[in-house]
């Protein structure tokens, strides 16, 4: 794990997600082990990834909530007693209402969350939208969480810039039952557009089946992406994490941001 208050470790770990919530389970810890032998100080894991993502044919009643209630104790329990932050996507349920929800685990600490706000489609017909704002700390990295469809809309995005944000990360669950490479192309784009025009690198993780339609990679403030998984197959990806001074251009880009945000 990191020593240093200000750098970190991530990991992200991309899977196809079933709708079997031991069968995600498991890969979840395997991955979680992994990341503990890279020495990583957080993983990521996709949207809905421990029961996964309400479609066409399965609805949010439809998902065993239960046990996902008791395995989101176990990745709890494997947070504290392995030293690792895990930030991992589920379906929850409150009372009549389900959420599309990211929780993040970090060792010795209450559990902490961001539903997502920004619903259409499969979405709204499931899910109660949040109110949370989706801002975290780990070692003295300020962390923003985004949820997939949100990455369409800048305004998510200037919330986290007003906050400060040293890191957005946004989960995925967009998949396609064809190859679709214009729109891994496109939701590409948009991350990239997001890290440039808040000056925040963001870090990706998506699930891979059947057709991965959206990238699992790290993005830079200046918008390269410095690392990124093979789509469509199961792995992790290891990157790490430092806060940096801006650059000549970034210096100008946050100039004009704070100067039209009245910052």
């Amino acid at each position: 794990m990191s020593d240093n208050t200000g750098n970190i470790r991530l990991a992200v770990y991309q899977f196809g997600v079933s709708y079997d919530v031991q069968q995600n389970l498991t890969v979840i810890k395997g991955a979680v082990r992994q990341a503990v032998e890279e020495k990583a100080d957080i993983i990521v894991f996709p949207e809905c990834a421990l029961t996964g993502y309400p479609s066409k044919d399965i609805k949010a009643a439809d998902i065993d909530t239960d046990a996902a209630e008791d395995a989101l104790k176990d990745i709890k329990a494997m947070s504290d007693g392995q030293g690792i932050s895990i930030l991992v996507g589920t379906v929850v349920r409150n009372g009549n209402e389900y959420h599309n929800r990211a929780y993040l685990f970090v060792p010795g600490k209450p559990q902490i969350w961001y539903d997502k706000r920004a619903l259409y489609g499969w979405d709204e017909e499931n899910f109660k939208p949040g109110i949370e704002k989706g801002i975290f700390d780990i070692n003295g990295v300020k962390i923003g969480v985004r949820i997939c469809f949100e990455v369409r809309f800048p305004e998510y995005f200037r919330e986290l810039y007003r906050a400060g944000t040293d890191l957005d990360i946004v989960l995925f669950y967009d998949v396609s039952d064809k190859e679709d490479e214009n729109r891994y192309r496109m939701i590409k784009s948009h991350l990239i557009t997001r890290a440039v025009e808040n000056v925040t690198p963001i870090l990706s993780v998506n699930a891979i089946r059947p057709y991965q339609t959206a990238p699992t990679c790290y993005i830079n403030a200046s918008g390269a992406v410095c690392k990124e998984l093979e789509k469509d197959t199961e792995g992790m990806l290891i990157y790490d994490f430092k806060k940096q001074e801006l650059n000549f251009g970034e210096i100008g880009r946050k100039r004009y941001s704070d100067m039209l945000l009245g910052l």
